[in-house]
């Protein structure tokens, strides 16, 4: 087989509490999937001081032998997790080829490369080389932010990144989502960068830095972050939840999307909904009565917020190798809205996804509370999201025009809070 329909990556993973990677196994792209078998080095520490975890259960479970592909997915769902996302792709084909913008047809490479050539920090405990034996981390120097913004202009227009540029944006291509960002370290911690866009008609980071700081006053466990400006630019910070440093290094936590969760791929993500999510947590979760009051809390958040954008790559868990445990809530980021009517990505309750409060009252009991509880959550969350706009907004430095449009727009739109 040529090297055209057959290619391989190994897939390198920091375990638990340690700060370097071991190779766990091999990739092999065969007939448009992607296969993954366990390495034997990886499966005999089963019994050693460090043992090996699964990367998922029950997608990768450790046995050896090419594992088979859960049904209507073409690759291992937790390897999806670690690969970039819109913008880092565009990122990486800027990179290699220097040319494209917007319109760049991220179909022109294949999962294997966009693997091999985005950077090392990825989101969660897993990277991929090309050898099995020797680690060769990609990674850039940390930048001012000033290079970073210019980066990403670039690449929205298409224009080829000069080396020091490419260096600059080059760490970031491992992330997801479709909005310009990096990744930065600043004073001893790990942040997700998000810039502005070129085709924004507001001050979408500010929203986002709002809705976060809204929900984190709220009561609510989400990432830290902080407004920055660079070039005259607003800066979005989001500190990362998946290190911890460790003797002078980090140590990484492995992670899964609650679209791996449902064993879904992109094209089928319409069929995630709050109500699945909520029986996974039943029976897979630590703290299950906890974590179902927390997630029907950020359900009732993103509504009250406007945030539409609550797709199944926007939640997450970590994995610990037993167990799963909700990871801190991020991407809140309110959605463009012209008129009322709007709905959630995922679906709340049967087939009904529109974003109201009374849609959310109905699978209340799915998360195990009682109508009382559910009413008790809507005016708490929007009594603190009233309580604490003027003074956020103004934290953010917000200009008057944008707060008059999310008001009552996105954040607490008179047809999202009717009961």
């Amino acid at each position: 087989m040529t090297s055209k329909t057959k290619k391989e990556a190994f897939v390198w993973i920091w375990l638990p509490g340690e700060t370097v990677p071991v190779v766990a196994g091999r990739l092999e792209a065969d007939n448009g999937n992607i296969l993954f078998n366990y390495g034997k080095s990886y499966l005999d520490r089963i019994d050693s001081s460090k043992p090996a975890i699964a990367i998922y259960e029950p997608e990768l479970p450790l046995m050896a032998g090419v594992l088979p592909l859960p049904e209507g997915l073409t690759m291992p769902g937790c390897i999806r997790d670690a690969a970039p996302d819109a913008w880092g792709r565009r990122v990486i084909i800027n990179k290699m080829s220097g040319f494209k913008g917007a319109g760049t047809d991220t179909a022109d490479l294949d999962e294997l490369t966009y693997l091999l050539e985005s950077g090392s920090d990825r989101i969660g405990a897993l990277d991929f080389q090309r050898s099995p034996t020797e680690f060769v981390p990609r990674i850039a120097n940390n930048v001012s932010m000033e290079e970073l913004i210019e980066s990403a202009e670039r690449v929205e227009k298409g224009v080829p990144l000069t080396p020091e540029l490419d260096q600059a944006l080059f760490h970031g291509s491992s992330i997801g989502g479709a909005r310009p960002k990096a990744l930065i370290q600043d004073h001893g911690k790990k942040y997700v960068a998000k810039f502005s866009s070129s085709t924004d008609l507001y001050s979408v980071v500010k929203a986002e830095f709002i809705a976060m700081r809204l929900a984190e006053l709220a009561g609510l466990d989400v990432a830290p972050v902080r407004m920055k400006k660079a070039a005259n630019k607003d800066v979005l910070l989001i500190e990362r939840f998946d290190r911890e440093p460790k003797g002078g290094k980090w140590t990484r936590k492995v992670m899964v999307s609650a679209l791996t969760l449902f064993c879904l791929d992109d094209m089928m993500a319409r069929y995630a909904s709050y109500e699945r999510l909520s029986q996974i947590i039943r029976h897979r979760f630590t703290n299950p009565k906890v974590t179902l009051k927390e997630l029907f809390s950020r359900l009732v958040f993103n509504i009250l917020c406007g945030n539409t954008d609550d797709h199944a790559r926007n939640h997450a868990a970590f994995w610990d190798g037993k167990a799963l445990t909700l990871t801190p809530a991020y991407d809140i980021c309110p959605q463009g809205r012209t008129g009322n009517v709007a709905s959630q990505a995922m679906l709340i309750s049967g087939d009904n996804n529109l974003s109201q409060l009374r849609t959310c009252l109905e699978t209340a009991h799915n998360f195990l509370l009682s109508e009382e509880e559910a009413h008790e959550t809507f005016a708490t969350l929007t009594a603190a999201i009233k309580q604490n706009w003027d003074s956020v907004c103004k934290e953010a430095e917000l200009n008057e025009v944008d707060k008059k449009l999310l008001w009552r727009r996105q954040f607490l739109n008179p047809y999202s809070v009717e009961q």
